[in-house]
């Protein structure tokens, strides 16, 4: 992982360095040209209507803690929003143990009714400013501050013509700057924006929406009987199991694919009544900690792609049955590494139900830079006292000796496992 460091010139214009994985070779990002384009690199992902800060840390510098919101959508909430987030990064970062010794702001919202770039820029300066107060009544400087939108960026805080004109400045064709580069080489990716990856996850619409809603009540009303009827608890959570591992199974054997094409192939290997059955099953805590570890090796590749799609078939009134399955989904990314998109699925799981407890933890976990190690661990030992002959041989046997192709070892499980 790049390590990234800030450190400030005597204008008190933040000037920046990466430090590449393998080496200890530093790239020097000194503009706001600069900032701009190394944004998505430290985000993981292009933000969209949205609000970044970065805490800028010691004489020497480092970037710090960050922070990403929605920008509200009615200027009565921006004073706020600007107390709130800046009061959020700069006590967060004193919990982490350094209060920041600057903070480099972000505005990035696309252009919407007719407006340009200019407008939005200008539409939102007010914001920048309160963000600005509101840091220094902390007694934090906002280094620098930038307008994002429409492929060009304007600083709040330059007042230079020559370096940041009023009609903005162009931000690097993708994939050409010095930050991209170091970006390739240090191995990190950008997974596209945010409206991307939300929209990924977001309920399906129309007939299909319809037909699902409909399997939803069905599979909501023949839950009552099978309690009245005398079915236990593991009963039911025993078959919602099974099915997930059924589907699972389904997902891992079909032809690889990319992008939506893979969503739309996923919404098709499963049928309206399996999904609506596995939702409901997974309101089950104690059911979805199971559903939980699947989590690494060969199991995390089909279980993220289903809790994705059942995350997409919670529709209609199920809106907020959408919880269990995302926050799933965000759990299997964080611990196979992806912790841009964990946040952003986490995010979604709140969204859908703010008081769900698991999203709260995990997202809270996520956002402070904790080692998923630890949970992974625990719910590999309860997984071990719920199976204890898991991948045990008879005491006293001995493994068995095999003619011809030996078997795949672990690594070519896994790749051959992994899927989408």
């Amino acid at each position: 992982m790049t390590n990234e460091h800030a450190s400030r010139n005597p204008s008190d214009r933040p000037s920046t360095s990466t430090a590449g994985s393998t080496t200890d070779s530093r790239i020097s990002l000194r503009s706001p040209a600069e900032l701009a384009d190394a944004l998505p690199y430290m985000l993981g992902f292009h933000p969209t209507d949205s609000l970044v800060m970065v805490a800028v840390h010691g004489e020497g510098g480092r970037f710090g803690g960050r922070l990403r919101v929605g920008i509200p959508a009615t200027s009565a909430e921006w004073e706020d929003t600007a107390r709130q987030v800046a009061e959020c990064l700069i006590r967060g970062s004193e919990r982490r143990g350094g209060r920041p010794d600057g903070i480099v702001v972000f505005l990035c919202q696309e252009p919407h009714g007719g407006e340009s770039g200019q407008r939005v820029m200008t539409r939102l300066r007010p914001l920048a400013q309160r963000i600005r107060l509101a840091c220094g009544a902390l007694d934090v400087p906002v280094l620098e501050a930038l307008c994002l939108s429409a492929g060009r960026f304007w600083s709040y805080v330059c007042p230079d013509q020559r370096c940041c004109p009023a009609e903005g400045s162009p931000l690097a064709a993708v994939g050409t700057s010095v930050m991209a580069a170091a970006a390739t080489f240090a191995g990190l990716q950008v997974r596209g924006s945010l409206k991307e990856i939300e929209g990924r996850l977001a309920p399906l619409t129309g007939a299909v929406a319809a037909e699902m809603e409909l399997a939803l009540d069905r599979a909501a009303a023949a839950l009552v009987p099978k309690i009245l009827d005398g079915a236990t608890r593991e009963e039911v959570g025993a078959e919602t199991l099974a099915l997930a591992r059924v589907l699972m199974r389904r997902i891992t054997l079909a032809p690889p694919a990319e992008g939506t094409h893979a969503d739309d192939r996923d919404n098709a290997l499963l049928d309206h009544d399996e999904a609506a059955a596995l939702i409901l099953g997974l309101q089950d805590r104690e059911i979805r900690d199971i559903a939980a570890e699947w989590m690494e090796d060969e199991e995390a590749a089909p279980a993220l792609r289903l809790w994705r799609a059942l995350a997409r078939r919670c529709v209609g009134a199920y809106g907020e049955h959408a919880a269990a399955p995302l926050t799933l989904a965000g759990w299997v990314s964080w611990s196979t590494g992806d912790e841009p998109t964990a946040r952003i699925v986490l995010g979604l799981a709140l969204r859908a139900d703010a008081d769900y407890r698991f999203a709260q933890l995990l997202h809270h976990a996520c956002n402070e830079g904790i080692d998923p190690e630890g949970l992974r661990e625990c719910l590999r030992e309860e997984r071990r006292r719920r199976e204890p002959r898991r991948g045990r041989r008879p005491a006293g046997s001995r493994p068995r000796a095999r003619r011809g192709k030996q078997a795949p070892s672990r690594e070519s499980r896994r790749t051959a496992g992994s899927g989408q």
